[in-house]
């Protein structure tokens, strides 16, 4: 009876070949549109997550309990005081192609012999770091290496607020907890541009040893774990937890370090959820036009129908089983159409400019997600059904003498 049923929904399809291509070309654009939208906002998410880990935070950062809150008061209360053994203990727990770096933050006075900025910079190892740094780009100079003991790089906002170059002299200013006020002369080896405006108009990086000497410690404020794969954040972190459990640390993701990719998120998500449900009612809108189009032409068809016995029932479930089947084959449709666009379009690119307070534009692409591409699929096929249902009551209760005078 079920094959039955199917053998002649599908007929019925092919005999209203317009009115099905329609709904099926409905269908089929709302699904694809689905997936092309989500696929857009997965890649901001994925390359301006990339960004800010290459440019700033890297993948773990492991501090001590209450960094985060009291760096700026108290720094030296956080401060790890065997940096070495720390990146010991991680190293046990991580992937072997793991990269483990220390930091030590601090704030202080640039000042070119004219003006005075007040800077918030970091200690780094340069040539670990420069794994780490592949979002940076230099627009002027280089980096920092290992033998560069006095150099200093800083972001293009200090450099133009401070109008510096490449190889001028610049002093650096940082007053001690203890009320003393230590200085070091550096040569500007390079200007960097990250993700972030924000960023760059306060950050100067030092070599770590530099940045020992200013504040008169050998200890550092955080270890930066760069892991091969971003999907593997997680798993490193419970790892780690495990390893440091119960020794004051506190180990944070990538995506915690950043309020502006939390709030970008957050606004790319409701922004994609109301852009869900526009395409659902479009896709409603479109179907329940089609079937009622359809199902007024047919009028004294389904009265024939109940007037030779059949049940209100099985017209019913009749016009549901159309629907059904143009409900998969459109979703179908729409799904390849959707990941046969998304292939096209990131082969050629999408250039974008710079997001609000970033500095750098980026090249789009819209990304396959399998679970983005199953939910489209869905979407498009439960609108289908869910269009239907209305207008196959109305047909299945029609009056049967009405209904064998329609258009006569």
């Amino acid at each position: 009876m079920a094959n039955g049923f199917l053998s002649l929904a599908l007929r019925n399809l092919l005999r209203q070949r317009a009115r099905s291509a329609a709904t099926l070309t409905a269908i089929a654009i709302g699904v694809a549109g689905l997936i092309l939208a989500g696929g857009f906002v997965q890649d901001i998410f994925i390359q301006l997550g990339e960004a800010i880990i290459h440019s700033q935070t890297g993948h773990i950062q492991v501090t001590r309990e209450g960094y985060r809150e009291g760096r700026i008061r108290a720094p030296e209360k956080y401060l790890i005081e065997q940096p070495e053994q720390l990146k010991a203990a991680i190293t046990e727990v991580t992937p072997p192609n793991t990269s483990i770096m220390a930091r030590l933050g601090f704030s202080g006075i640039l000042n070119n012999g004219r003006r005075d900025l007040g800077i918030i910079g970091e200690g780094i190892e340069p040539e670990a770091e420069s794994d780490i740094g592949t979002y940076l780009r230099y627009v002027e100079g280089r980096g920092l290496k290992n033998n560069d003991v006095d150099g200093i790089v800083v972001g293009q906002g200090v450099a133009r607020s401070l109008g510096l170059k490449v190889g001028d002299r610049v002093t650096l200013l940082m007053t001690l907890s203890a009320g003393a006020v230590n200085t070091l002369d550096f040569e500007l080896i390079g200007i960097f541009q990250s993700f972030s405006r924000e960023f760059d108009a306060r950050a100067v990086r030092i070599p770590l040893e530099a940045a020992r000497t200013l504040m008169d410690t050998p200890s550092a404020h955080l270890m930066v774990v760069m892991l091969d794969q971003t999907g593997d954040t997680d798993k490193a972190i419970d790892k780690i937890k495990q390893q440091l459990a119960g020794q004051g640390y506190e180990i944070t993701a990538w995506n915690k370090l950043s309020d502006f990719y939390e709030k970008t998120v957050d606004l790319y998500d409701r922004q994609f959820g109301v852009l869900r449900l526009i395409i659902l009612l479009m896709v409603l809108l479109s179907v329940v036009n089609s079937v009622n189009m359809t199902l007024f032409e047919r009028t004294r068809e389904f009265g024939t129908m109940l007037a030779v016995g059949d049940r209100s029932s099985t017209v019913f479930r009749l016009i549901m089983t159309e629907s059904l089947c143009l409900g998969v084959f459109g979703a179908l449709l729409g799904m390849a159409t959707g990941c046969l666009a998304a292939l096209l379009i990131s082969a050629i690119g999408i250039p974008m400019p710079p997001p609000p307070n970033a500095n750098l534009g980026y090249t789009a692409l819209i990304r396959i997600i399998p679970e983005t591409v199953l939910s489209a699929g869905i979407i498009g096929f439960m609108a289908t059904i869910l269009a239907t249902i209305m207008p196959a009551r109305r047909a299945s209760r029609l009056d049967v003498v009405d209904a064998l005078r329609h258009g006569v």
